[in-house]
Order: structure tokens, then sequence, then C-alpha cells
């Protein structure tokens, strides 16, 4: 799977960003979001605005910054939310246009090129948004290139050799070359294997012990917990306790 380039995501992360304002913009502030059960509107509103800010500080410096606590990532009144969003998004799209998609920046994995933090951070928008419309009730639509690329992006971080150091729980997720099978009806799918050294994934439509298919955006709902595997939507086949596994622990 090609990876999206710097102008895509750039211009996703705008679309997205805008999508997520506007169904934040018009709920109560302190409606309850189910699937993030501990915060309100008024808190994954101030996450996304902070989330882009830290990451576009990271970008801007090469550095480590220190991760902005939800509590303290306070958006300001409601009516000021779709503009202090859609510039969060813009100073970040800049700060990487500006040094260069290729400079290389602290990450979570070690130094990776500045993209990366517009790609993690357009991912967590598109998933994000998806919170605010589960929690109001509003509708929610994300193209299907940006929805695959969530999906790429978390196999790809899994996968990445570094992902155990830095959250050792994921050696869980080691198997016996089980495969779970991931088939978009819009795209060309992906088949996780569960090695003994690890994640691996291949793009490609190839058989699993377990498949999930359905729509490339309700897929990635699936794959982030947002949409449960019984949903409507999805159809499930094969081994499905294997799906519930990886499901919950990929839960973060």
């Amino acid at each position: 799977m090609r990876e999206l380039g710097h102008e895509r995501l750039a211009l996703g992360l705008k679309e997205q960003t805008a999508a997520f304002a506007r169904v934040v913009a018009e709920a109560d502030p302190d409606t309850v979001v189910p699937t993030c059960p501990e915060w309100r509107v008024r808190d994954l509103a101030g996450h996304i605005g902070q989330a882009h800010r830290w990451a576009a500080e990271i970008v801007r410096t090469g550095a480590y910054a220190a991760v902005p606590a939800v509590p303290d990532a306070e958006p300001g009144e409601p009516a000021r939310w779709t503009g202090w969003l859609e510039e969060g998004a813009a100073t970040l799209a800049g700060a990487v246009r500006d040094g260069g998609p290729d400079r290389p920046v602290w990450t979570f994995l070690g130094p990776r090129p500045a993209l990366f933090w517009l790609r993690r951070m357009l991912n967590e928008t598109c998933v994000h948004h998806a919170d605010a419309a589960l929690a109001t009730g509003a509708g929610y639509e994300v193209a299907a290139d940006l929805a695959a690329d969530g999906i790429g992006e978390g196999l790809a971080l899994l996968s990445d050799p570094a992902a155990e150091a830095f959250l050792p729980r994921l050696a869980g997720l080691r198997g016996r070359g089980e495969r779970i099978a991931i088939r978009p009806s819009d795209t060309t799918g992906w088949t996780i294997t569960r090695t003994p050294d690890g994640v691996r994934y291949e793009h490609g439509d190839t058989t699993g012990d377990v498949t999930a298919a359905g729509a490339v955006a309700d897929l990635l709902l699936l794959f982030s917990r947002r949409l449960p595997s019984g949903h409507p939507r999805l159809t499930i086949t094969g081994d499905r306790a294997l799906l519930d596994h990886w499901l919950a622990a990929t839960k973060f």
C-alpha cells in the first residue's frame, strides 16, 4: 500500500478537523462521550486542539515535548472552538511543510520523518471525530483513502520493531501464525499474522483464520474499537475469538 503524501495528509487533517469542529461546536459541552467514558465533549475538543499543537511543537524543535493532560487542555468557550481547532490543525500542517516532511524528529518509536506526526494526528482526529459523532448522534463521514490510511498506520505502528519496547504489553499479540484478514468492500485489504517474533502484516487480499469485512470506514471504526464486531454493517467469519482477543489487546 502506498502511503499518502504530505499534501493529501495535510488536506485530510484540514477536512477531518473541520468536520470534528462542526460536531463538537453544536453539542452540549458536558455531553459524555461513551467511547471515551471518562471524557465529555469539552475534553474531546480540548484534546484534539492541544494534540495538534503538541505535535507541531515536536516538529518545530525535533525534540520531545511533554504530553498535555486532558484536564489541562481547556478549549475555552464553545463559540470559539471552530477557529481554535482549525488553527491547531493549520499550525501542525505548516510546521511539517516549513521544516520539511522528511526531516527527522522525535517520536515514541525513535527518530522518524516529520510526516509521522501529520499522519498520526490525522488518524487521531478521524477516530475522535467518530467519538464526537457517536456521542451526539451526528453523521460521520471519512474519505475511503483516509480510512484506509488509518488502518494501515495502525498496523505499521503495531508491527514496528520498537513498539514492544515502548509498550511491553504488545508482546501479548505474538502468536503461532494466526491470521486476521481485513476485507474492505471499497479498497484492497490487509492480512495480519501473529508470529512468535511479533505482528506482521501484508497489503493484499489473502485468507485468514478470521475475516472482518465491510466498508473501509466501518473497518477503521472496528479496529479502533468504535464499532462492535457484531454491528450489522460488518461481517465476521471464522474464529471470532481471535478477532476479539486482538481488539482487546490493542485497546489504548
